[in-house]
């Protein structure tokens, strides 16, 4: 943000200006520092601000910090210092956003701010758990490990996505070519057969006169249909977004039947994953679990991760009251158990994510082979009964004729 300011230089000159913080104290310490004694300082409110406008749909990739990440690191590891290695890193950067993101994050660090606390002040590019490693790789002397494992964590996250997403991509594309396809048939193509079987005066066959029916309904009436499957899928995602509604949601789709379990062993991993990442960093557990049930995705997990702090805090342990908890998986208790008691809480950990992300990856390819099939018999019986009730009317046009 701009802020205009008024003061004195250092051989008492009244001087006017503006200068860019990310905050008011920010912005005073830049001045100071700068040998100036501000006398006013006002934030500067735009009618119009284009750059708050294009930030605002700008969206800065996980990709990207991941690079932005072992770039940071590796320019550390040579000796350069922070302020240095951030100039030349905005130089590099193509994203705008990031680019503006990172000179910021130097100019506090200019104006006295440690890296966690100027990466914290810019949440929608670097989220907590990423600040708080870094803080936690600052107090260890670490840092450039720290930043080497957050971009493993984001790569992997990253890699996990991209698998699901890739699955079902073919069936989602089936489904709505599947529609379209439906709704050219009986708004097009249906009608005009219907008018000419009218002109013939025949009576047509029982599955003939049903798709007719069909037709003629889905003109009069599907653009409400339409309509009132877009008004429930908006009230839906409304509901959701509150969190009784986002609750629901995410507890029925643990217990869906193929892709509950998928959704189940990802979210489990993605647990597994940032605790192990969090402990080797050396953050302590309570701190730990409040990261992880914040990144969760799903609510009644973290639920039920906020009951596991609870009982941690109570000295009760971490696998004890993972184990009272269904939701968390004998594989999952159990090698927590075996990491609490050799010490070794990170690696098991880290075991456990690879192990749930094999099956999430193989339950995912097996129900896409299985809904590529079901998809295809569908859209089979379909178009065989569309094609057999013209089929059917042309015969009884054509005996009709015949007799």
């Amino acid at each position: 943000m701009d802020f205009a300011y008024i003061a004195y230089t250092e051989d008492k000159k009244l001087v006017r200006g503006k200068v860019s913080a990310s905050s008011e104290q920010m912005a005073t310490q830049m001045l100071s520092y700068g040998g100036y004694r501000v006398v006013s300082l006002k934030e500067v409110v735009r009618f119009f601000d284009k750059e708050k406008f294009l930030a605002a749909f700008a969206r800065i990739k996980p990709t990207e910090i991941a690079m932005f990440s072992r770039q940071l690191a590796l320019l550390l590891e040579s000796g350069t210092d922070i302020v240095t290695s951030l100039d030349l890193l905005q130089e590099q950067v193509t994203n705008e956003t990031l680019k503006k993101t990172i000179g910021a994050v130097a100019a506090d660090i200019r104006a006295g701010s440690s890296l966690s606390v100027a990466l914290s002040r810019h949440p929608r590019a670097f989220s907590t758990m990423y600040y708080r490693a870094i803080a936690a790789g600052e107090q260890g002397g670490n840092l450039e490990i720290v930043l080497r494992q957050m971009a493993t964590h984001i790569e992997k996250g990253i890699k996990t996505e991209k698998q699901v997403r890739g699955a079902l991509t073919y069936p989602f594309i089936v489904v709505i070519v599947a529609v379209i396809v439906v709704i050219i048939l009986a708004t097009f193509v249906l009608p005009s057969f219907t008018q000419m079987y009218a002109e013939f005066g025949v009576e047509l066959p029982l599955i003939t006169r049903i798709l007719m029916a069909i037709s003629d309904w889905f003109n009069s009436y599907g653009l409400y249909l339409i309509l009132a499957i877009i008004a429930a899928v908006a009230a839906v995602i409304l509901y959701m977004r509150t969190p009784r509604g986002k609750q629901w949601w995410d507890t029925t789709v643990l217990k869906m039947p193929v892709l509950g379990r998928i959704v189940h062993i990802g979210e489990l991993a993605r647990c597994c994953r940032t605790m192990s990442l969090l402990i080797r960093i050396g953050l302590p557990l309570p701190e730990v679990m409040a990261m992880v049930i914040q990144s969760s995705n799903n609510k009644f997990i973290a639920n039920n991760l906020t009951g596991v702090q609870e009982d941690l805090i109570r000295g009760e342990g971490l696998s004890r009251p993972m184990n009272k908890r269904e939701v968390f998986l004998p594989l999952m208790t159990q090698m927590t158990k075996v990491g609490e008691e050799t010490g070794n809480l990170d690696n098991t950990l880290d075991t456990v994510a690879d192990s749930f992300e094999m099956e999430a990856a193989d339950k995912t390819a097996s129900a896409v082979a299985l809904i590529q099939p079901v998809m295809t018999i569908i859209i089979g019986l379909v178009v065989g009964f569309v094609v057999l009730a013209m089929v059917s009317a042309m015969y009884s046009i054509y005996g009709s004729f015949s007799g």
